[in-house]
């Protein structure tokens, strides 16, 4: 009869009802007072008191005033069969405390662990049926089977009732076990929603603050492709025409291109703001504005620019053509500004899953291992940022070849699928 108590009958012993405290001492002393009646005027009366006071004091020391001893499997199972056999020896000699039996199934159903719970209450409704055959002569075959009968008719009912009392407590333990299981996994999962909105609400602060990094970036980009080339040019036309003040056909001439390279880079400011094409890329193809763009520098810069396209020109993405085009210009403008070049050459390649830009010059060219953060030595600055961001930004790859006194050469390349399978 030992094992771990059930989380129910743990709980059914700590509120101990009045009636499981009650009525065992309530059934012991009417079937006292009606044995003193009955037995009064009879010998054998002082057996019975000894009995029923042996009863009494045993409930009294170990269930009564031992609350504790309740939860001891073996303590509880001495108790029982302590009680029962005093029981029997009761029924034995008057067959009214029979009537017994209830304190006896009330101890079983409450002190007795399972499966032993049902032997205890077998028990109870042996002695129970027995007190009701009492009148029933077992010497005889049919007496005897009457006898049996009479204790199944008891036994096999309280045992059922027992079972099924067992199988009813097995599944209100499952039904709180489910609900104690379902209520952690809802506080699980409440503080895995907390968390995860505080997470999400860290995520779109992170998404956030990328994002104006991201425009900002851009935005700096835009703004030193058209504004700051076109305001460096616009400041070469003017230093010129300042020089041809006394020729006034080559003063014209300057200050005509530099309300021209004014107009423009307003142009190309309002369309980087709203974040359009550039106007070479509206009306044609990269190659196309590519050679635009050269032949604009040429006029402004008075050197010519060699334009090359290998390979089959194509629709490409939005992205590829702007970031070549942007580089192109940059390019362009470094060569104006730092490498006082003879020659300068351009070449577009399309090729099958890729498309390069290499823009080349024989000018002074500089040593890219004295670049020192955003900034070199030979005049190169955010212009070379742009350029990498722009192609990186796009899974390509910048390379910048260059030494003192011989030239310089800038290599993009980029992965470039048709435009129709980035549409």
């Amino acid at each position: 009869m030992s094992g771990p108590v059930p989380r129910a009958r743990l709980d059914a012993r700590e509120q101990w009802p009045l009636v499981v405290a009650v009525a065992p001492y309530l059934l012991l002393a009417i079937l006292t007072a009606i044995t003193v009646a009955e037995k009064h005027s009879s010998g054998g009366l002082t057996v019975d008191l000894v009995l029923c006071g042996l009863a009494a004091l045993w409930m009294l020391c170990m269930v009564t005033l031992r609350p504790a001893w309740r939860e001891s499997p073996p303590a509880m199972a001495v108790f029982f069969t302590v009680l029962m056999a005093i029981m029997t020896v009761l029924v034995v000699r008057d067959p009214w405390w029979g009537f017994f039996a209830p304190a006896g199934y009330l101890y079983a159903f409450r002190l007795i662990l399972w499966p032993w719970q049902l032997l205890g209450v077998a028990v109870v409704a042996a002695l129970a049926g027995t007190a009701q055959a009492s009148a029933i002569g077992k010497t005889t075959l049919l007496g005897f089977v009457v006898y049996l009968a009479v204790v199944a008719a008891n036994t096999l009912p309280m045992c059922g009732f027992a079972w099924f009392a067992r199988r009813s407590r097995e599944q209100n333990d499952q039904r709180e076990q489910a609900l104690r299981e379902a209520r952690e996994a809802n506080r699980r999962l409440e503080a895995s929603l907390a968390e995860n909105a505080g997470l999400h609400e860290r995520l779109v602060a992170q998404a956030r603050e990328t994002g104006i990094m991201d425009e900002r970036q851009r935005m700096a980009r835009e703004i030193h492709d058209t504004l700051a080339q076109g305001l460096t040019g616009i400041i070469t036309q003017l230093q010129a025409a300042e020089q041809a003040e006394d020729d006034t056909a080559d003063w014209r001439r300057h200050v005509t291109a530099a309300t021209r390279l004014a107009r423009e880079s307003l142009t190309e400011a309002r369309r980087s703001v709203h974040a359009l094409r550039p106007e070479p890329l509206e009306t044609a193809r990269l190659s196309e504005a590519l050679t635009g763009v050269a032949g604009r520098w040429s006029a402004l810069h008075g050197l010519a620019v060699e334009v090359t396209t290998t390979g089959t020109a194509r629709p490409m993405e939005r992205e590829v053509e702007v970031a070549l085009l942007r580089t192109a210009q940059e390019a362009l403008a470094n060569v104006a500004r730092h490498a006082r070049a003879t020659r300068v050459g351009v070449t577009l390649s399309y090729m099958e899953n890729e498309v390069a830009l290499d823009v080349r010059d024989d000018g002074c060219g500089f040593d890219p291992a004295k670049m020192t953060g955003e900034r070199t030595e030979t005049g190169g600055g955010f212009g070379l940022v742009a350029m990498r961001q722009r192609i990186e930004g796009l899974s390509g790859t910048l390379q910048v070849e260059s030494e003192p006194g011989a030239g310089t050469g800038i290599s993009a390349c980029v992965p470039a699928g048709p435009a129709e399978a980035s549409a």
